[in-house]
């Protein structure tokens, strides 16, 4: 579920440097052609080098759209409009596209690289037999504190947010699932529960937390954690990644009471016109050496233990982007609750921004 956001920078260099448009390759290669593969993922989420390799590579011209949430996706993929050849989309948002009929069958007699991926990201509840989908990366939710304000014994677990020591000095990535999702941990509850009373008591204890609060943003919360604006930050684990990378006052912690395991995956829509592309690339994007690379550059954690294996030591043994086994076993997959009920999480949250700081 990679929430990084694309800079100006990026952009450019994206769409200058790599040609990932629409326009023909060589006078001959389109949308349409056969030699093109049309890959809709998050922003900034693969190393733009790895593109021009598989394309040197293979021949084939990448077109590369972005999406900011599962939802904008999903919308675009269930109205037809675009033909994309892959998509990468989180867990709960998979079983939606599952249950929709919108993902092709895949045919893993075409992936020799599969057997890459650690069993331990097989399996999950949103693909069981993971007859749709190819683990691309994982991470969690947790805690980002600096050591400047605040001591590591005194924010190990979701309760120590509210704490009053931290006044005013919170800040928390703007995502319902997840905010509301930890003040459930919090009370003892699921992260999945459809339970109306449930997700009311983590409301009112959120709104307790509104002092604590001092501001509830996106991709900022990278920049006023780094310049120390801010003693606390909740969000992501590659978010964290290049905090810490930036800022060696800077710490993560998945609190070990519980949180969120989320997983993006490579899926295939109906409507993929490209499909030996696709398969091609999903294959290319498993190989050991082209997937290290790719988690070196994004910061998230790669499913692919003969990958993880070349990354440095520093970054395979970090504990708090690779938990062990031990705390993995606390750490909940978001499901597809349906939109009634992801309307009220939504709903809550928004009662709650209202009044939070």
């Amino acid at each position: 579920m990679k929430k990084i956001l694309w800079s100006a920078f990026t952009i450019l260099l994206i769409c200058f440097g790599l040609n990932l448009t629409a326009k023909k390759l060589d006078g001959n290669v389109s949308a349409n052609s056969k030699r093109t593969l049309i890959i809709y993922n998050w922003g900034d989420y693969i190393k733009p080098s790895l593109l021009t390799k598989f394309e040197k590579q293979t021949g084939y011209h990448v077109i590369y759209e972005t999406f900011d949430s599962n939802e904008a996706m999903y919308t675009k993929i269930q109205q037809g409009g675009t033909n994309y050849d892959l998509a990468v989309p989180s867990d709960y948002m998979i079983s939606k596209l599952r249950k929709a009929h919108l993902l092709d069958r895949l045919d893993r007699r075409r992936l020799k690289n599969f057997k890459n991926i650690d069993p331990i990201f097989l399996h999950q509840s949103f693909d069981p037999k993971n007859n749709y989908s190819v683990p691309y990366f994982w991470g969690t939710l947790g805690i980002i504190y600096n050591d400047k304000f605040v001591k590591a014994s005194e924010i190990q677990h979701w309760n120590d947010l509210w704490s009053p020591k931290f006044r005013h000095n919170i800040l928390l990535v703007d995502s319902a699932r997840d905010i509301m999702g930890l003040s459930l941990v919090s009370l003892g509850d699921s992260m999945n529960t459809t339970n109306s009373l449930d997700l009311k008591l983590a409301k009112t204890k959120l709104d307790e937390l509104g002092p604590n609060i001092k501001a509830i943003v996106s991709d900022e919360l990278k920049m006023y954690m780094i310049q120390n604006d801010a003693a606390i930050g909740v969000s992501w684990s590659g978010e964290a990644r290049e905090m810490l990378d930036s800022n060696s006052h800077l710490h993560y912690v998945v609190p070990k009471e519980g949180s969120n395991l989320w997983f993006d995956n490579f899926v295939i829509p109906k409507t993929a016109r490209h499909k030996k592309a696709a398969y091609a690339f999903l294959d290319f994007m498993l190989e050991p050496k082209n997937a290290a690379e790719n988690a070196a550059y994004i910061g998230y954690a790669t499913p692919n233990r003969a990958a993880k294996k070349l990354l440095p030591a520093s970054l395979r043994n970090d504990r708090q982007f690779y938990p062990n086994q031990s705390a993995m076993k606390h750490l909940q997959v978001y499901r597809d609750l349906g939109p009634s009920k992801v309307q009220e999480y939504n709903d809550l949250f928004l009662e709650f921004k209202m009044y939070a700081h």
